[in-house]
């Protein structure tokens, strides 16, 4: 267990955290609005993970199969727990974009299995980068919205609703992009 891998785990910790600040009022006895502000932290902190756990592997040399595997699943096991609990409260994401979202992230999950059985690294693509950080913004900033209104977070509910919007389509734009790169690295349009 190295420090990049021990964020990870700690990132796939706070999940539950997050989920029980979200959608339950107990043990916290907490209104919404208060429990939607502890929640956005929780989800931040752990998207901060996100980013450290990945530079510090890079930066001390101590990337690991453990880590490639483990850090995108905690990814998308985070971000659906927080699409999922924001399309339950009063629809902040529509229903449809997250299927679209988590439906891409299941996609791509598998294309780089399959890729991966075949000896094929399908690496990150950029797109997929940034659908990532706008679903951090808006993710963040719906659940701001739902917090105590604040008159700097008047426009909370705008800038998370143009992010996930963003977010959606590059969710679309980038899936094509693994698409694409995996037919590409299994010789699918290659003649015999």
């Amino acid at each position: 267990m190295n420090l990049p891998n021990a964020l990870t785990l700690f990132r796939v910790l706070l999940i539950p955290v997050f989920i029980l600040f979200l959608s339950s009022n107990t043990p916290f006895n907490m209104p919404l609005s208060e429990r939607a502000l502890v929640a956005a932290g929780i989800f931040l902190v752990a998207s901060i993970t996100d980013w450290l756990d990945g530079y510090l592997a890079r930066e001390m040399g101590q990337v690991t199969k453990v880590g490639k595997l483990f850090d995108p699943i905690a990814d998308k096991l985070l971000t659906s727990s927080a699409l999922i609990l924001l399309v339950a409260y009063n629809n902040q994401v529509p229903a449809w974009i997250a299927i679209v979202i988590i439906g891409r992230e299941i996609a791509v999950t598998g294309l780089r299995s399959i890729a991966a059985s075949e000896g094929h690294i399908i690496p990150a693509q950029e797109g997929g980068k940034a659908k990532m950080l706008f679903q951090i913004i808006a993710i963040i900033a719906l659940l701001l919205d739902m917090g105590p209104k604040i008159t700097m977070l008047e426009n909370a509910y705008l800038v998370g609703t143009v992010s996930i919007w963003i977010a959606m389509i590059m969710a679309v734009l980038s899936g094509i992009q693994y698409f694409v790169s995996f037919w590409d690295k299994l010789g699918f349009g290659e003649e015999s």
